[in-house]
C-alpha cells in the first residue's frame, strides 16, 4: 500500500476528484492549507496600502491506495491539476505498513 500526497490549487479539486473517480478510486482526504514554494507568494493591494500574502490557499489531498493503482493515480492528479503555471503543487508518494478499518478491524488492502 502507498500513500499519495497531492498539494493542488484549490480550483483544480473538482478536476483532480473525477480524474481519481475515473481511475477506480473511491475515498480521498482533503484538507484546505497555505503554503509557498517558489513562488513565494505576491503583493496585493487593499485600500491604498501595499502589502504580501505570503501563504497563498492550497488544498491537500491524501490517498491510501493499493500499489498496482499508484501510477494511474499520479498520472490521473498531474494531469488533471497541471496549469502550467508556477504553484500547481506537487505530489508526494510513501509507503503505508498498516491499515485498519476501525467499524469492521478489517486490515491491509481489505481496509481501504
Amino acid at each position: 500500500m502507498k500513500k499519495i500526497e497531492a498539494i493542488i490549487k484549490p480550483f483544480k479539486l473538482d478536476e483532480v476528484k473525477d480524474a481519481l473517480h475515473e481511475v477506480g478510486l473511491q475515498g480521498i482526504t482533503v484538507i484546505e492549507a497555505k503554503g509557498f514554494g517558489r513562488q513565494k507568494g505576491h503583493t496585493e493591494l487593499y485600500r491604498g496600502a501595499e502589502y504580501v500574502v505570503d501563504f497563498l490557499p492550497k488544498v491537500k489531498i491524501e490517498i491510501v491506495l493499493e500499489d498496482n493503482l499508484v501510477e494511474r493515480a499520479i498520472e490521473a492528479i498531474t494531469n488533471a491539476a497541471r496549469t502550467g503555471r508556477i504553484g500547481d503543487g506537487k505530489i508526494f508518494v510513501s509507503p503505508v505498513e498498516q491499515a485498519i478499518r476501525i467499524r469492521t478491524g478489517e486490515t491491509g488492502g481489505d481496509a481501504i
